[in-house]
């Protein structure tokens, strides 16, 4: 048997198992040596039965009866009861569908039996235990690992197969060099990966952890810095910093910078005047006032004789970012254009060659930008704005429209704890706008549930009848069958027909054209409409400082990532502002999901919470992406993040890379994941 046997080479691997197995992802022994355990059950505390209390227990104890029957209620159900005696008392245990072990308890063996004892069906029972033989007089008790499972594989069948092949996890290796191991106390690998399996104790489990988490972290760290570098090889526009543009820009808004803004945008500036590429991302909760330190960075690029694009996920946030620009910069001199797809073919081309002479200073578009044929005369700046990922391809196709790699800002108002983004976006410099502009009133937000809906409906009613706006939310365009979820077309005729019939109402969903998504928004901006119902096509950017009230149906629905940002389509300005959440749901996590919006307005503190909930590898959309295959690495242990980032680091600048081609390769494909490539 070797690494590379396939799984079927084990005994008790027929058809149906290696089925099973093979949606886990397990096709050979390698596969199966490195699929972890979700959780550790110790039952390596041996309890006597006139001892036990309600909880998880393992008992040493021998069958003294079983019989099976069939249930009165469920007729495929079958019950098997057995009692259970140590000396000191009996016990019953209780399985469920496994008639066979009729048949496979011993009434002279002696067996350990694990699990729950509890209340359940009217008595005290063990139920569903783990069971296997024990030969020996002065047994201490065993750790079991469990694992995830499919309906043809249990957690018992993985056990089972990983006894025939543990031996060889000495022949595993990974890409953590021996010298890091030894400098931070690790155990090596092979150790690791038999423990995590088969531990003798739970501090064998903790070391295990230690040792693999440190290298999931060790590897994504090092892809960072190792693209970090190759960016540093490129030459860019070299930007100087001119105080009379912040000054020029800051006398057309009616605001000051914050503190926060000051400060990223002084990094950015520090940035841009290198003729090395600028690999920023800048960080900032919804409303803290990105646009305008984006807009600053542009007047900067153009001010010294370069073109700057900007590029952004939907047609109607590129809209009403160039209605900001032209506002502040046309006075300016300085030159800004919309590239749409939506634009007619004639205007399209005239933008095109307008772009290529020089004679347009700043495009903003959505991916449209990077179509073939749009070429730059001096692009000195690309600002991508909720892309969260720029890649090292769409890179280098930027390089190919201009005479050198631009300077990249990424912006996000999708809050990242800061741990995380030192991990995912470790190839970036990491800017935080950590404070909202004053004057901000905080979104009043409460969960609310199918019996407040008139008594909500009217406060709305009532904040119209005072000159104010409405957001309404659903998560379907039309009616469906989709478990009662609400849409915008079957709301839109309901409400204008009965509660809102005397208000203007307006809907907006994807499905409409460009033209008309732009046209319904404009208007509802120049209040023109009291509502605007809508799908979460309104989740990014979109600005009505006068809309105070959002409503958000089927809210269970929705991520808190999600909702945080449609909460930020309210609370723009100096009035009070309201979010209300429908939701009937009971199901734990959504309450808790729930709960959490109701406390807290602070993005950041969100996003942990969702991290915690979820896990790193469904955060952020990152496992479609397969960025975060991370199990045992704790992202908010900011020692242990930190001893990593010296590892990585110490082990990039000795210059001994190339040596070690597991860690080259690990890089090379974490290179294509982590930039989207």
């Amino acid at each position: 048997m070797k690494l590379d046997s396939p799984i079927s080479n084990l005994k008790g691997v027929g058809p149906v198992v290696k089925t099973g197995l093979a949606k886990l992802g397990i096709n050979t022994v390698q596969d199966l040596l490195l699929y972890w355990p979700r959780r550790w059950d110790d039952f390596s505390t041996i309890s006597k039965l006139n001892t036990i209390k309600p909880g998880r227990v393992a008992v040493l104890c021998k069958v003294l009866a079983i019989d099976v029957r069939k249930s009165a209620r469920q007729p495929r159900l079958t019950i098997t009861e057995a009692i259970l005696s140590d000396g000191t008392g009996t016990i019953k245990a209780v399985w469920f569908n496994q008639p066979f072990l009729m048949n496979y308890f011993n009434k002279d063996q002696q067996y350990l039996f694990a699990g729950n004892f509890e209340f359940k069906n009217n008595y005290l029972s063990l139920n569903g235990p783990t069971y296997e033989i024990v030969n020996e007089d002065n047994y201490k008790g065993k750790i079991y690992s469990i694992y995830s499972e499919t309906s043809s594989v249990s957690s018992k069948t993985i056990q089972k197969l990983l006894s025939q092949v543990i031996h060889l996890s000495d022949e595993l290796k990974d890409s953590l060099p021996d010298s890091v191991e030894a400098e931070y106390g690790l155990i090596n690998f092979p150790r690791a990966v038999s423990q995590i399996h088969m531990p003798e104790s739970m501090s064998d489990i903790t070391a295990s952890e230690k040792r693999i988490g440190f290298a999931e972290l060790f590897e994504l760290i090092l892809t960072g810095l190792v693209l970090k570098e190759d960016i540093k090889t490129e030459i860019s526009a070299k930007i100087k910093f001119e105080k009379e543009v912040v000054d020029e820009v800051l006398n057309k808004v009616d605001f000051d910078l914050t503190d926060a803004q000051r400060k990223v945008a002084w990094q950015i500036f520090q940035d841009m005047d290198k003729d090395t590429p600028m690999n920023r991302m800048l960080e900032g909760d919804v409303g803290s006032g990105k646009t305008l330190v984006a807009l600053l960075s542009i007047a900067m690029c153009v001010k010294n004789g370069f073109q700057a694009a900007l590029m952004v996920p939907t047609e109607i946030l590129a809209r009403q970012h160039i209605f900001s620009a032209k506002k502040i910069f046309e006075s300016m001199g300085i030159k800004s254009e919309l590239l749409i797809s939506a634009l007619k073919a004639k205007e399209k081309k005239e933008i095109v060659a307008r772009v290529a002479s020089g004679d347009i200073d700043i495009v903003i578009g959505t991916h449209a930008l990077l179509s073939e044929g749009v070429e730059f005369k001096d692009l000195g700046l690309v600002i991508i704005d909720e892309q969260h990922r720029f890649g090292v391809n769409q890179r280098r196709e930027l390089k190919t429209k201009s005479k050198f790699m631009p300077h990249v800002l990424t912006m996000t108002a999708t809050p990242i704890p800061r741990s995380l983004a030192l991990v995912v976006y470790g190839d970036l410099d990491v800017s935080i706008i950590d404070e909202l502009p004053p004057g901000r009133v905080p979104v009043d937000t409460k969960v609310v549930k199918e019996i407040d809906r008139s008594t909500v409906y009217f406060f709305v009613d009532q904040l119209i009848s005072q000159g104010q706006q409405a957001f309404i939310v659903c998560p379907l365009i039309e009616a469906s069958d989709n478990m009662g979820m609400k849409s915008v077309q079957a709301e839109f005729d309901r409400l204008q027909k009965t509660v809102f019939a005397h208000r203007r109402i307006a809907m907006l969903h994807g499905r409409m054209k460009p033209e008309e998504k732009s046209d319904i928004m404009s208007d509802f901006r120049n209040k023109k409409y009291d509502i605007l119902l809508a799908t979460t096509v309104i989740e990014v950017g979109v600005d009505v400082p006068n809309a105070t009230a959002l409503i958000v149906e089927n809210s269970d629905r929705f991520g808190l990532a999600a909702l945080h940002q449609l909460r930020g389509r309210v609370g723009r300005s100096k009035l009070k502002s309201y979010c209300y959440l429908f939701s009937d749901s009971d199901k734990p996590n959504t309450v808790k999901r729930l709960q959490a919006m109701e406390k807290t307005t602070d993005g950041f503190r969100l996003a942990q919470i969702d991290l915690e909930m979820r896990g790193p590898g469904e955060i952020y959309g990152t496992s479609q992406h397969g960025i975060l295959d991370m199990r045992f690495a704790d992202i908010f242990d900011a020692k242990l993040l930190s001893s990593v980032k010296q590892a990585a680091t110490s082990f990039i600048n000795s210059g001994n890379m190339l040596n070690y081609t597991l860690i080259v390769d690990k890089i090379n494909k974490l290179k294509k994941l982590t930039s989207l490539d």
